[in-house]
Parts: structure tokens; C-alpha cells; sequence
């Protein structure tokens, strides 16, 4: 066992915020915390990590047990190169190397040969048990996975944004392979790709890992189990995040149904003793008198303890569009240089579209060039006929920092009176005073949930949502998955949030540079669309190769026989130009028809040289090889 902690509880102000939480890991165990926003999910890392003490509790740590954590300030050399940053989990590892080669040199001047060779073979049975040779290829491997292009490995880490450091930071943590990984939201600052490839690694880790993060789908891939916190308890499901979510909702449909058919039998039995009293004769009344005492006995059920507060809404368009939604057609898009170009997609009334594409493609202009902030360079987009677009802006530019809460709804919707704007605000946690809070001191979180009001109370029937759920934790996500599965209109959608993603889409537009592709489906069939399309390029790529292969083999020995018939039609043309055979006319006509011959194949090895040697270059260009 790594770690265990039993009845952990920890206070603020008097307010409980942990409550006999009780877990521990072993070795190989991938645990996710989870729980809404201010649940105790940091502060139980911060206790773990001692940088925070607990109230009550026992919590043990097993000797020599390295844990590791990505910490909020990253202290780097600026002037050293990235790949250099990334190597520094290996100093020990490189000081050795740099030994070795000093020996090696050594070697060659020395009188002490066997003094020297001891310390040789030690130093490089050292280097190679430790995983020296290794330590090259696992640099560039994290490296790559977390998008670093090899044209900016030996560049100064100081020209990085500090969400590229943050990338390096993690990659060095990784790289120092602690005995337990304590992971805080770790795919901030990361694309898909990257993510995907941080998934695969830490289910690969061999050793411990603990990870609080609102990303559903990583959760997913990479946990074997899941803690949750609510209502500052701990309690531990052993299964991924899909599974705990079925058990969840199984968990708390039971609980409650048990409650409300227990309040059911209480009231039904209450109200028997109420008639029975109000008959005011003896022999009802010792009945009445009876039952109370079964109603005593009665097995009372606990309230389930409440979820902390919700929003809880349902987009409701006030009118219904035509069934062509949207009509993208062969559009492109420059700035100071080229976007994308020969972008064509179709909406239709009902389809919930997902926008995909690398970070930088266009996405998010693609939007803005359908709301006619900018026009197209090429092309034509199309809005069907009434078409109601509510728009959810991920920068939440729509808002006034200077404005209240109160304002902001009351100046978009002037038609609203004091009761109704407080009661929309209500539902979406803002209660009492807090309507009065203006937008700069709100959180990205609450900024979210304004820009959601707004979008409700626009009753567009065509909803454009940029990345929706950032800043919202997973109970939020869910309410509002819950919300739009239900909305009877049309959506189309950015986000890199692959579970929101996987269980909203019906159909995927993945964009590039050059052009888009339509996947029919959610997440999990573009995904495996994606492999059969890896799987049968590496086989294309695996057949040319062999096909090339047999080419350049021909392509050789062609130009070996060329060169055999041009030394033979040279020693020909010699002879036929001798005394000898001058004189001899049947000679003469023998090897003119000889040469003839020669050159005939000589030219048939040439017109087959010329097409192979077009072919292979094809081949090169169409498979992108040097």
C-alpha cells in the first residue's frame, strides 16, 4: 500500500468542508476525484501533498514513496533550450553519460587500464539499469505528444506562453516518474491530440496515479476508480467514470423512491389515526392509539442528503425554423494569410453538429463568419428560412464588465419586470444580493451562466455554442447535456470536451486547412472511423512500399541491362565498321540486323525506365515520402 487515509476531516470558519474521508491506493492504481465546485477535491491535494493540515484523522504515506504534482509556479532556466528544460529529470542519468565518454577517452592515454575499466563497466551497467538509453527517445516522445514541433525544441523556453510552460512542467514530472502522480486538472493548457496522448501514457504509467479533473471522457480512458465527494463524504466506486455515472443515477432513483414511498406510508398511516381520532368513540380511538404506536415502530427513512444547488433550465424556441437550417458552401477564409478554403456543410433542422479541427483552423471564425461579423473570401453561407440564432461566445465579449448582474439581464430583456429577472437568476445560483455583484468580480464559471441566461431568454431556435462547458464543473455539464438533448431546435457546436461532444452529436464536420470532412455520429463513430481510416492508409503505405520496392528492383536492373546493350552496341558498331566485314556483304547485313535488334530493346528498356521512373515519383508525392 502507497497511501491510506481514514476519517479525514478538515474545517474552515467552523464549516466542515471534509468529513471522514477514508480511501487509500496501491501500487498501479488510477483513482479520480471528482465532486462540484468547491466539493474539497483541492483541499484534500493540498493535505496529501502536506501542504495543508487536516483536523482529524489518521493519513499514512509508505517509506521512500516519491509523489509528484505539476506546482502553480514553474521556476525554469529562460535561456535554456526546451529539449534541454525537458531533459533535466535525468541529470544524474546525463552527469553519468558525460563521465563515460571521459573514460572512453581516457582509455587511450592511460597506464591504469584495468582501474579504468572497472569504473567503466560500472558506470555503464549503471546507465543502461536506470534507463539511459532510453532517456533520448522518452524526451522526444513527450515532446511531441504534448504538440512541440522538433523546430522548436532548441529554441529559449522564455519565448513560451505560460500555457506552454505549464505543457514543459508537466512533461518534466512525467519524465521524473514519481511512485505517485498527484494530477490537478492536468489537460488544461492541452488540445485533443494532446490529451489523447497524456491518456495513453497514463494508462501505461506502471505506477500510482491520482487525477481531480471535469473531463469526463479522460476520466473515462484513464481511471480504475472513482472517489467522490459530496457533501464533503467520500465514496469509492472501482469502476471508470461511464459505469459510476449508470450507478449513480440507479443509486439516487432508488434512494429517493424508497424516501417518497416511506413519506407515502407515513401519511397514509397518520392520516387513518387523524379519522379515527375525530370519530371520538372508545373502541376507534384504541385503535387510532395502536397505530401510532406501529407508526412509532415504523422503519423512518432518511431524507437523501440534496445535491448542492443545481441550475436546472430547458431552452424553449419561440418559433419553429424550415427544415435547411444552414448551407456552408465552398467557403474560404484569410486574414494576413490563408485559414481554410473549400469549407461546404450542410445543417438540417434537428441535427446537434459538431465543429471539429486542430487548434488555429478557423472553427471559431467559422462561426463568426456565419453570424456576419466577417465576410468570406470565397464561397456562400446560407441561414434557412426562419432561422433564430442564439450564439454562446467562449470569451463572453456579449457582456459588460461595469454592468451588475441585474443590469445585464434587464437591458437585453427590458420587457422582464424585478420577479421575473430574480427568479431566472435564482435558477441559475444567483441569489439574494449576489444579482447586484457586477460582471468584472464574477468567476469564468459564473460569467458562463449569464451568457447561458441570455441564451434562454432568446428563444432562438438555431443554438451556435463556442466551447459551452468551460469553467463549469461536471454536475453543471450534465444539466446542461440534459438541457440541449432536450432542445427541440438545431445546434452547432465547438468544443474540445470529447464526453459532451460523444453524447450530444449527431454528426461531426471535422475542418482543415483545405477543406472539411462530414462523419455521420458521435464522437466514439468518428473515432473508430478514424482508426479503419489510419489502418487502411498503413496499409496502402505498407502495399506502395512493397510495390515501390519491386519497382526500384526493376527499376535497376533496367538500368544494368541498358547499360549491357549500349557496350554490346558499341562493340557491334565497331565490328560493322572493320575492314573486314566492309568487304563482306552477307557479314555486313548479319550484324546490321544485329544492331538493329539491340537498339529496338535498348529503346523498349528506355520507354520502361521513363514510365517506372514517373510512376515512382508519383508514388512520392501521393504518400508524401522524400
Amino acid at each position: 500500500m502507497i497511501l491510506s487515509c481514514s476519517g479525514l476531516s478538515k474545517s474552515y470558519s467552523g464549516k466542515e468542508v471534509l468529513k471522514n474521508i477514508t480511501f487509500h491506493i496501491e501500487e498501479h492504481d488510477k483513482l479520480a476525484i471528482i465532486g462540484v465546485n468547491g466539493a474539497g477535491k483541492s483541499t484534500l491535494l493540498r493535505i496529501l501533498l502536506n501542504e495543508e493540515a487536516y483536523d482529524d484523522g489518521i493519513m499514512t504515506i509508505a517509506k521512500n514513496i516519491r509523489i509528484g504534482t505539476l506546482n502553480q509556479e514553474h521556476k525554469f532556466d529562460l535561456n535554456k533550450s526546451i529539449y534541454e528544460t525537458l531533459e533535466e529529470p535525468f541529470e544524474d542519468l546525463k552527469k553519468i553519460e558525460k563521465r563515460i565518454r571521459e573514460l572512453e577517452q581516457e582509455m587511450a592515454v592511460t597506464n591504469d587500464l584495468d582501474t579504468i575499466m572497472n569504473q567503466y563497466d560500472s558506470l555503464l551497467s549503471k546507465f543502461q539499469d536506470e534507463g539511459g538509453y532510453a532517456m533520448e527517445s522518452q524526451v522526444k516522445g513527450v515532446l511531441n505528444g504534448l504538440g512541440f514541433d522538433e523546430d522548436m525544441w532548441y529554441k529559449p523556453i522564455g519565448i513560451l506562453s505560460g500555457g506552454q510552460k505549464t505543457r514543459i512542467a508537466l512533461g518534466q514530472l512525467l519524465l521524473r516518474s514519481p511512485d505517485l502522480l498527484l494530477l490537478d486538472e492536468p489537460t488544461n493548457h492541452l488540445d485533443v491530440n494532446s490529451i489523447e496522448w497524456l491518456e495513453n501514457y497514463l494508462k501505461q504509467y506502471n505506477k500510482a496515479v491520482i487525477v481531480v479533473s471535469h473531463d469526463r471522457y479522460f476520466i473515462d480512458q484513464v481511471s480504475t476508480s472513482i472517489m467522490e465527494i459530496e457533501n464533503g463524504k467520500s465514496k469509492i466506486y472501482k469502476c471508470n467514470y461511464s459505469k459510476y455515472a449508470e450507478i449513480k443515477k440507479h443509486d439516487r432513483d432508488v434512494e429517493l423512491k424508497h424516501y417518497l414511498n416511506n413519506q407515502k406510508d407515513i401519511k397514509r398511516m397518520q392520516e387513518s389515526i387523524d379519522r379515527l381520532k375525530s370519530y371520538n368513540r372508545e373502541k376507534q380511538v384504541k385503535r387510532a392509539e395502536s397505530k401510532e404506536k406501529a407508526l412509532e415502530r415504523m422503519e423512518k427513512v432518511e431524507r437523501p442528503e440534496s445535491l448542492p444547488s443545481s441550475i436546472r433550465f430547458a431552452f424553449e424556441p419561440e418559433i419553429e425554423s424550415g427544415y435547411d437550417v444552414l448551407k456552408v458552401d465552398d467557403v474560404a477564409m484569410a486574414f494576413d494569410k490563408p485559414l481554410f478554403d473549400s469549407v461546404s456543410f450542410e445543417v438540417k433542422k434537428g441535427e446537434r453538429v459538431a465543429l471539429l479541427g486542430p487548434n488555429g483552423v478557423g472553427k471559431t471564425t467559422m462561426f463568426h463568419l456565419i453570424l456576419k461579423d466577417y465576410l468570406p473570401v470565397h464561397g456562400r453561407i446560407r441561414l434557412g428560412s426562419k432561422v433564430m440564432i442564439g450564439y454562446y461566445d467562449q470569451e463572453q465579449t456579449s457582456l459588460s464588465p461595469e454592468k451588475t448582474i441585474f443590469d445585464e439581464i434587464h437591458d437585453a430583456y427590458p420587457d422582464m419586470n424585478n420577479t421575473e429577472i430574480r427568479n431566472i437568476c435564482a435558477a441559475f445560483l444567483f441569489k439574494g444580493e449576489d444579482v447586484f455583484k457586477t460582471i468584472d468580480v464574477l468567476s469564468g464559471g459564473e460569467k458562463g451562466r449569464i451568457v447561458l441566461i441570455k441564451l434562454l431568454l432568446n428563444k432562438a431556435n438555431f443554438l451556435i455554442l463556442d466551447e459551452p462547458t468551460n469553467h463549469l464543473d461536471i454536475q453543471s455539464k450534465e444539466v446542461l447535456e440534459d438541457a440541449l438533448l432536450d432542445f427541440p431546435g438545431t445546434i452547432l457546436f465547438i468544443s474540445h470536451d470529447r464526453y459532451f461532444i460523444n453524447k450530444l452529436a449527431t454528426k461531426i464536420v471535422e475542418m482543415n486547412p483545405h477543406g472539411d470532412e462530414i462523419f455521420g455520429g458521435n464522437y466514439a463513430y468518428y473515432l473508430e472511423h478514424r482508426k479503419v481510416e489510419e489502418v487502411v492508409k498503413e496499409t496502402a503505405v505498407k502495399v506502395q512500399n512493397n510495390i515501390d520496392k519491386k519497382k526500384k528492383n526493376r527499376l535497376k536492373k533496367i538500368e544494368n541491362d541498358i547499360s549491357d546493350f549500349e557496350e554490346k552496341i558499341s562493340v557491334k558498331e565497331e565490328e560493322l565498321h572493320s575492314d573486314e566485314v566492309m568487304n563482306d556483304y552477307q557479314k555486313y547485313n548479319e550484324i546490321t540486323a544485329e544492331l538493329e535488334d539491340l537498339n529496338n530493346k535498348l529503346e523498349e528498356l528506355m520507354i520502361e525506365w521513363e514510365e517506372l521512373s514517373e510512376e515512382m515519383n508519383a508514388s512520392k508525392g501521393l504518400w508524401g515520402k522524400p
